[in-house]
């Protein structure tokens, strides 16, 4: 869709862009050490037959990886994943355990339950899972294509009301997109934690000062922000034209130092340090997302 288009689309949809909220389940966590201890018991050279290009090797070594190092989570090249990429950061963080069971049994089921969410994918997206391309490092890593597909399958939001149904090469269109409330209800839904979103998919938030407010709030919580991601890719970074919000990361620090401000973030598998002026940050940022520890 060409960049006319979508900001006609967001227009539109303008009405539907502002959000505030506030939610929380109960949720019991789990550790890394009974994770991989669940893995080691499972036999990882089993074939299903409901997914049938994924491989048990590449499956069952990519579900180690990401126990091993919940940070190397990558979204793939040019997909529309990277919120559900910051939405595993933040599984990993609450329940390993969880997310091993819940993979095997999709993978031998193909359906189950994660925090009583109940998925259950279509055939689409288990016939494409495992056969993604040029995705960079995903194209290996199946069992985060069978994540990725099966969450971009299972919520919605607005963005996604033309495209529910998987066609291929969907995970780079709206059928795969996540707004700032789709973000937040399945924060709260997968990992039962208290949220709070300040700001939208349109307009930035209204906070005078965003860096003291991040920096108030990072260490007792976990902070990702919903940001234009064309700021990540610019070597000007004050050159910025209007553009619309693309991209969550999850904010690991921020700190202050002659009025540049230098941001330690998360995203596509890894961390980077990125240095911008004050009004930069409050130029980028459209939402700021405070999750619970």
């Amino acid at each position: 869709m060409s960049t006319h288009y979508k900001s006609v689309f967001y227009l539109f949809l303008l009405p539907f862009f502002f959000l505030e909220s506030r939610a929380g389940n109960v949720f019991s966590g789990s550790t890394k050490k009974e994770a991989i201890e669940f893995l080691d018991q499972i036999d990882q050279t089993k074939k299903s037959q409901l997914w049938p290009n994924v491989k048990p090797k590449l499956f069952y070594d990519n579900l180690k990886l990401n126990l091993e190092n919940p940070m190397s989570f990558y979204p793939g090249r040019s997909t529309n994943f990277c919120a559900y990429g910051a939405l595993s950061y933040l599984v990993m963080e609450k329940d390993p355990l969880g997310y091993v069971r819940f993979m095997n049994d999709l993978y031998d089921k193909g359906e189950a339950i994660f925090n009583a969410n109940h998925f259950k994918p279509s055939k689409a997206v288990m016939v494409a899972a495992g056969s993604l391309q040029f995705k960079g490092v995903l194209d290996i890593r199946h069992a985060e294509q069978v994540w990725f597909l099966v969450l971009a399958d299972k919520f919605k939001g607005y963005l996604n009301f033309f495209n529910k149904r998987y066609h291929d090469d969907d995970e780079n269109s709206f059928w795969a997109a996540t707004n700032l409330s789709k973000f937040n209800r399945m924060v709260n839904k997968m990992c039962g934690v208290h949220v709070k979103a300040v700001g939208s998919d349109l307009i930035k938030p209204w906070v005078k000062d965003p860096y003291s407010y991040l920096q108030k709030r990072i260490d007792s919580n976990i902070i990702s922000l919903y940001i234009n991601n064309r700021i990540i890719h610019k070597k000007n970074h004050d050159k910025i034209k209007f553009s619309i919000p693309t991209h969550f990361i999850i904010l690991r620090q921020i700190r202050k130092e002659n009025n540049m401000i230098t941001l330690r973030y998360w995203d596509y598998g890894g961390e980077t340090e990125m240095q911008i002026s004050t009004g930069t940050l409050k130029k980028i940022i459209f939402g700021i997302i405070t999750i619970d520890k």
